[in-house]
């Protein structure tokens, strides 16, 4: 399966400010089947279907940020595959914080003092996308991407294509 690297979507909600954010990039995976599956469902795929290799990678960055006074989450675990979740806006999954919810888009986030970032699952017809957007509020937030997107673009596409190869 073939994940490629495509322009910001225009039907996410995050499109409009698209040139004020700093970083951004959309990986998109054909998925003919996805009008049968709800948004809930795919992104409760994308984060409970991750690799060990991110899990690990996630558990070094967690130690590694924690001794500089960043943001860790409380809760390391991974939600459960299950087929009948329903997620809602302040649901957390892990790091990550439901920010905004339709029926075809999850945006989930953090702020911290270094940068803010949003992740958009989004789910079209015959595809869905994962956009990445981040904002740095200083140098050190510029210094700590530089490593972190080395491994973002790794990451993100494995997790869409277990997410798709789950669901299909």
């Amino acid at each position: 399966m073939k994940i490629n690297t495509v322009a910001f979507p225009a039907a996410s909600v995050l499109f409009p400010d698209r040139l004020a954010y700093d970083y951004h990039d959309s990986f998109r995976a054909d998925f003919p089947d996805i009008e049968d599956t709800s948004i809930s469902q795919l992104v409760n795929t994308f984060f409970s279907g991750t690799p060990q290799w991110i899990k690990n990678l996630f558990i070094l960055r967690n130690a590694l940020v924690k001794l500089i006074g960043l943001k860790v989450p409380e809760n390391n675990s991974a939600p459960v595959m299950t087929s009948n979740i329903e997620y809602v806006v302040g649901d957390a999954l892990g790091f990550f914080k439901i920010i905004h919810m339709t029926q075809n888009e999850c945006i989930l986030g953090e702020d911290d003092k270094h940068l803010d970032f949003r992740i958009s699952i989004l789910k079209e017809k015959g595809t869905l996308t994962v956009t990445t957007i981040v904002q740095y509020h200083n140098i050190w937030g510029r210094l700590y991407f530089i490593p972190v997107s080395v491994f973002h673009k790794k990451i993100v596409p494995a997790m869409l294509r277990n997410t798709v190869r789950e669901k299909q």
